[in-house]
């Protein structure tokens, strides 16, 4: 019975450190199909906590949420915290939300001063 009882535990246990790591996933199911570039200013720079790492850009006074690769990825393309000041002019390549309403960006990459930063290289 005990033996039972901790291996049901265990089971547990795993299925839920499984679970976290899947739910905290943004894959790309939300995103429209097509890719867009879409130039604006930074209004938040990028941050690397989270599961993605993410900016914001002023886009003709909308504000839209920029979802680059996992921290990890967006460091190994060259992007790290803070490093775009806000009020720098940025262009991003990606995916918008399928939804209409909202300002959202899935990113594969990041222009900056003529760079270009590959966070998602292999769908280029």
């Amino acid at each position: 019975m005990i033996t039972k009882n901790l291996t049901a535990i265990a089971v547990g246990a795993v299925l839920a450190l499984v679970a976290i790591p899947a739910s905290a996933h943004h894959g790309w199911g939300g995103q429209a199909t097509n890719e867009s570039d879409m130039t604006g200013k930074v209004v938040k720079s990028v941050s690397l906590a989270g599961p993605h790492a993410t900016m914001q850009i002023d886009v003709e006074g909308k504000v839209y949420d920029i979802t680059l690769a996992p921290p990890f990825r967006t460091r190994s393309a060259g992007l790290t915290d803070g490093m775009i000041p806000v009020g720098e002019t940025v262009t991003v390549h990606g995916n918008r939300s399928r939804d209409a309403n909202r300002n959202e960006m899935k990113t594969i990459h990041v222009v900056w001063k003529g760079k270009t930063y590959s966070v998602y290289p292999e769908r280029e």
